[in-house]
């Protein structure tokens, strides 16, 4: 039997952009809508993330417009005092619970836990088989476009031979018997997790074996930060930098003479920008690793051996390998954010996708013609080359101007906590932020124009 749910949308995924979407949208307009998870609950990839885990970004900077996340509270202790904190994955868990708690109290939304979207307009229960349709004027909202695959639910991409340790990096913390090496495998975030935890609880460096396929760039955490006279600086940077710049190389290497990008080895030009950030005492700790491979990726893994596309490498035969290898950020194909009855989340600004999910749910709020609404929001890809990364910035610049220009929008985005360049109303103005301002007023043409013009970026 199917039950008919009334809601005017069907949000396809409550992980963090469903979850800012809807939060924003319910907070502007009279509707209800139904949110369905795979999972036990909201939270998305957060509820299956290996439990050292924390965002590698402010907490500010993530969830929802209407609730701070952490609070705005300062680092007090630890290698990074003074910066803002960053959630673990139990608070960003518990933080989400009690987000769904103010919408489903709300009695606009519902939420459809256990649930699959199977088109059609229908949601099917994975627990219980219950079928559950949507009206035909109920648009669908995608929220698992941009998704990220992790190691906890995705195989290793690489064959694995019997008598091989292969462990996502969850399983980490629950070994029980230490081997006599251990194999990172994976270039991201991710690895540097696993890497700096495996450090953190005494392992020799030297016991380590990092497979790097590719070299990453990282921006450095501490120019991104919620602090408006940090932030501010920390863009003009990247526009003076870019102005100046004759090819894509020289703007990373510049970003980094300014202390905006880092690279773990000095001696290699990492070609990776997915570009989280990092801190300069994780990569303090990185450097320490020296047997690092950079061979590709990994084909297969049997006793000893790693093999790759045109080498083989030997690893002590009790290896415990780590699978970080996971995709990780999607790259799916741009495509307009509204479309006849559906709605697809995506990054707006460049990266921050809870700002792009919250911005694109005030829009869909406050607005109802679908062209105007695809004018103020473009979607923005996420970095992965250094081109890309460079394009990234060109597009989600234009796009920033463009709905920074309606004092409604810039209104609403000034006072929520996740737009990564809001100035709060009230803040203190000082000759720090001035000065910001003023370089980041006197660069921005010149910048993005050499952006588009070194990534072939049109318009």
């Amino acid at each position: 039997m199917t039950r008919t749910v009334k809601v005017d949308y069907l949000v396809v995924g409550a992980g963090a952009m469903g979850m800012a979407f809807t939060d924003a949208l319910i907070d502007h307009a009279d509707v209800r809508v139904g949110l369905v998870e795979r999972r036990h609950g909201v939270s998305g990839h957060w509820l299956e993330a290996y439990p050292f885990v924390r965002l590698h970004q402010a907490s500010a900077f993530y969830g929802v417009a209407s609730t701070l996340l952490g609070g705005g509270q300062l680092q007090r202790h630890g290698p990074e005092v003074g910066l803002q904190e960053r959630a673990t994955q139990a608070e960003v868990c518990a933080y989400y619970a009690r987000v769904l708690d103010r919408m489903v109290e709300s009695g606009r939304v519902e939420l459809f836990a256990n649930s699959q979207y199977v088109g059609e307009r229908t949601v099917v229960s994975l627990i219980s088989g219950e079928r559950f349709a949507v009206p035909e004027r109920c648009r669908v909202v995608d929220a698992r476009y941009l998704a990220p695959s992790i190691p906890a639910e995705k195989p290793p991409p690489f064959e694995v031979s019997d008598g091989v340790r292969v462990l996502p990096v969850n399983a980490l913390a629950r070994l029980e018997e230490p081997p006599s090496q251990y194999v990172v495998v994976g270039s991201g975030k991710t690895a540097t997790d696993a890497c700096i935890w495996l450090l953190s609880r005494g392992v020799d460096p030297d016991a380590i074996c990092w497979v790097r396929p590719r070299d990453p760039w990282m921006m450095n955490r501490a120019v991104v930060q919620p602090k408006p006279e940090v932030f501010v600086a920390m863009a003009a940077d990247v526009m003076q930098t870019a102005a100046r710049a004759s090819s894509v190389e020289e703007l990373f290497l510049g970003l980094e003479d300014a202390g905006v990008m880092l690279r773990i080895d000095r001696t290699v030009l990492p070609t990776m920008a997915k570009a989280p950030t990092l801190a300069t005492w994780e990569l303090d700790q990185l450097r320490t690793l020296e047997n690092v491979v950079r061979r590709g990726h990994v084909a297969s893994v049997r006793p000893g051996v790693l093999t790759f596309a045109d080498a083989t490498v030997g690893v002590a035969p009790d290896a415990v390998v780590v699978h970080c290898a996971a995709d990780g950020l999607k790259y799916p194909p741009q495509v307009s954010v509204w479309q006849p009855g559906t709605i697809t989340l995506q990054a707006i600004r460049a990266g921050f996708p809870c700002f792009g999910a919250a911005l694109t749910g005030y829009v869909e709020a406050t607005r109802h013609d679908d062209a105007e609404k695809n004018r103020l929001c473009p979607p923005t890809p996420y970095g992965n080359s250094m081109v890309e990364w460079a394009r990234m910035n060109v597009l989600g610049t234009r796009a920033a101007m463009t709905f920074s220009a309606e004092p409604d929008i810039k209104e609403w985005a000034d006072r929520a906590a996740i737009n990564p360049a809001r100035i709060p109303p009230g803040h203190p103005g000082s000759a720090e932020l001035d000065a910001g301002l003023e370089r980041l007023a006197a660069s921005t043409r010149a910048g993005v124009a050499r952006l588009a013009e070194l990534t072939g970026a049109s318009g």
